[in-house]
């Protein structure tokens, strides 16, 4: 029996996490005498060894506490990982780190911002770190993706590796993959549940030398994020928004507060003008969302904001509706 399979075997019992482990490391003077003291089944050592086959066959690489590859900014973070999983370009894990979260219902404005911003600090040679969740996550991780080279960003998952969620980011996972890294602490396999997700965000903001927040509601897990980052110290700065706008109250209360610093463009980080090329998505879809939120706009407020007839913006409507982006509600439009 190895030192990885060891190990595994005494992470992946119910009830040891990082501060359990450290325990019995110290109680017991050898691996073999903690699993000793666990009486694990034979079915459960298999099935740990299941995982390490599957790892294996995927080219996962699990990264302990005193690998070299692991990533050192979450050595300070009490009860870090002891292991994590690690599927795409290791190297990503070697380079500075800027972590960009926001809500999955972010405006095309929002999202546009965001991409522009993950893409400026790629091409400084900061490797973009988010959850690849839909929104703010995603734009984050193309944005990044979109300066081009290897080792741009890195998505952290609340389950395996191996895992993709949402299914939506299909593609968005495997572009990672090749340019970045997807990682986790999770075993591989592991299908995602709503406590991890706390957990990953733990991490994000952990491995991260400083903190972006985009659009975001004041209870949402990415403010949860920028509170961990708060935590531990970390720089944290904040796109603000429209006041009414529910999405934009989690950045403005956190500048609000003096708690993050006012983010306005990437002149707030680099003074130089590398060049960044800038994919902008001016569908007229995009020109409705960017007007919507948790307040009804209705169809002639809508036309007049974006300066066309009802029956024109109609077809888009429909398309929106379909998409899942929108929906009506007392008399209007609002974002899903």
């Amino acid at each position: 029996m190895n030192d990885l399979l060891k190990k595994l075997l005494i992470l992946r019992t119910p009830g040891v996490g990082p501060a359990r482990y450290n325990a019995l490391r110290v109680k017991y003077d050898s691996l073999d005498a903690v699993i000793d003291s666990l009486d694990l089944t034979q079915s459960f050592i298999d099935s740990v060894k299941r995982e390490i086959d599957m790892a294996n066959e995927l080219d996962i690489k699990y990264l302990f506490e005193d690998d070299s590859f692991y990533p050192y900014e979450l050595l300070d973070v009490k009860n870090h990982p002891i292991v994590i999983s690690v599927r795409g370009n290791i190297e990503t894990l070697k380079k500075k780190k800027v972590a960009i979260v926001g809500t999955r219902h972010s405006t095309a404005a929002g999202m546009n911002f965001v991409s522009d911003l993950a893409q400026s600090f790629a091409v400084h040679d900061y490797a973009v770190v988010s959850g690849m969740a839909m929104g703010t996550d995603s734009a984050a991780h193309s944005g990044a993706l979109n300066a081009g080279g290897n080792a741009q960003t890195i998505a952290v998952l609340a389950g395996g590796v191996d895992y993709i969620w949402p299914i939506e980011n299909e593609s968005l996972y495997y572009e990672i993959l090749e340019r970045g890294c997807v990682i986790s602490e999770m075993p591989v396999g592991m299908k995602p549940v709503a406590q991890n997700f706390v957990q990953r965000n733990r991490w994000v903001a952990g491995m991260s030398e400083l903190l972006i927040l985009g659009e975001a509601d004041i209870k949402s897990g990415s403010m949860t994020t920028a509170r961990f980052a708060i935590d531990y110290k970390k720089p944290v700065f904040a796109v603000p928004g429209h006041p009414t706008d529910a999405r934009s109250m989690g950045p403005n209360s956190l500048i609000r507060s003096g708690r993050a610093t006012l983010c306005m463009s990437s002149k707030d980080f680099f003074d130089d003008e590398k060049s960044v090329t800038k994919k902008k998505n001016n569908t007229p879809q995009n020109d409705i969302l960017d007007k919507l939120g948790m307040i009804p706009v209705s169809e002639s407020v809508l036309a007049n904001l974006v300066k066309k007839t009802v029956p024109e913006i109609k077809s888009d409507l429909v398309v929106l509706e379909l998409q899942g982006l929108i929906r009506k509600q007392d008399g209007g439009y609002v974002l899903n």
